[in-house]
Parts: C-alpha cells; structure tokens; sequence
C-alpha cells in the first residue's frame, strides 16, 4: 500500500502545474488525503477468490487424511485424560497409605495406654484420678480416629476371617462351633473396607471324632472272618 501512494505522489510531481490563482488555497496534505489514496486502492483491489480443481481421488484422499488426523487427535485427547486421572488416583493413594502408615504406628502406644488403665481400679485414690485423666485422654484419641475414618474391628464371637483377623492360638473345645473367635489379644482397626491392621485372636477348633465305634466294627468283622 506504502508503494501505491508513493507512485501517486510520483505521478502528480510530473504533472504540468496548474496556474494557481489568487482566491485558490492549496489543498491540504496530511494523513487524511492518504487515507482517502488508501482506501481507494483498496476499492480497486481485485477480490475474486482463487479457484483450485482437484480430482475425486484427490478429494477421497484428503477426506481419509482428515479422518486419519482426526482419530489421532481424539486418541491424544483420551490417553492424556486417562494419563491425568491416573496420576491424581495414585497421588491420593499415596497419600491415603502414608496416613495408614501413621495411624497404625499411632495404634500401639494406645494399645498399652488402654491395657495399664485395666489395672487401675486395684490401684489408691490418686492413682484411679489421674488414670480418670489419662481415661478422657484415651476416650479423645479414639473419637479422633473415629472422625477420620478408623474404625475398630468387633472380633468376639465372630467367624474368623483372614482379613480382619490374624489367629495367634486355636483351641479346640465343642463348646463354641469351629472358627468361632473365643478370645482377642489386640484390638483390630480398619479404614472403610480396609484393614490397617488386622485383630489377633484366638480360635476356637472342632474336637477330634471318637473312634472307638469304628475299632469295635472292625474287630467284630474280623472275628466273623476268622469263623468263616
């Protein structure tokens, strides 16, 4: 556009001049006669598009490219979101087992805070007032572990399960049907379906059958054999 004014501008210098005459004032240059020269140029200005012909199989080409870029587009698109998703799921867990990690660390030192306040009712005044203490201490850890989840694991009188429970002891009696729990050493926690640590307990076992009538069948059919 700058080349079109300036060849203007060179045209109206070798033009013959016009005599000016007295009452005439020279018209006025300035950004305004330059845009009047733009704008014209640009009215001027061919604005049929360019036309191109290609044949169907060209076409049926480009049409299969376009395709192809499409599904690799929407393939990128996917395996990126899945990529984002996976990244914050194990980011979570991760975090979730360093917590589970803590708590159960954190389940010990209860476990004797809780088993030396059994032994405080045998004890004098003073001692069962400061266990009443360290009772309410004990009772606000618990409902902490209970806001964030932690739950205790009810074992007596259950049927064993391997993954809440871990059998340090089994017993056999016929007063309590095989795979009942009859006793708990430690308290088991879980967090929502998982264990954090499991209940060790105590298992009661099915006696031993009585083979004293089998012994007496097989001696009676052997005594009707000797006979035979």
């Amino acid at each position: 556009m700058k080349d079109v004014i300036r060849f203007l501008k060179g045209v109206k210098k070798y033009m013959p001049h016009r005599h000016k005459k007295d009452n005439e004032t020279p018209p006025e240059e300035g950004p305004d006669k330059e845009h009047i020269i733009e704008e014209s140029a640009f009215e001027s200005a061919p604005t049929h598009p360019k036309q191109v012909t290609i044949t169907d199989e060209e076409l049926r080409n480009l049409q299969k490219e376009l395709s192809e870029y499409k599904d690799k587009y929407l393939r990128a698109l996917a395996e990126s979101d899945n990529a984002r998703k996976r990244m914050q799921k194990e980011r979570q867990e991760l975090v979730k087992y360093a917590v589970e990690g803590v708590i159960s660390d954190f389940l010990h030192p209860l476990d004797n805070l809780e088993n030396a306040l059994k032994f405080a009712q045998d004890m004098s005044d003073e001692v069962k007032n400061w266990a009443f203490g360290f009772q309410m201490i004990l009772t606000q850890f618990k409902d902490i572990l209970t806001e964030n989840g932690v739950t205790s694991i009810d074992s007596l009188g259950t049927i064993f399960d391997p993954h809440l429970h871990e059998a340090v002891e089994v017993v056999e009696t016929s007063n309590k049907p095989a795979g009942t729990i009859i006793e708990e050493f430690v308290r088991g926690y879980k967090v929502g379906d998982r264990t954090i640590r499991p209940a060790r307990v105590k298992v009661a076992k099915e006696l031993p059958k009585d083979n004293g009538s089998s012994e007496n069948e097989i001696k009676i059919k052997k005594e009707q054999t000797d006979k035979c």
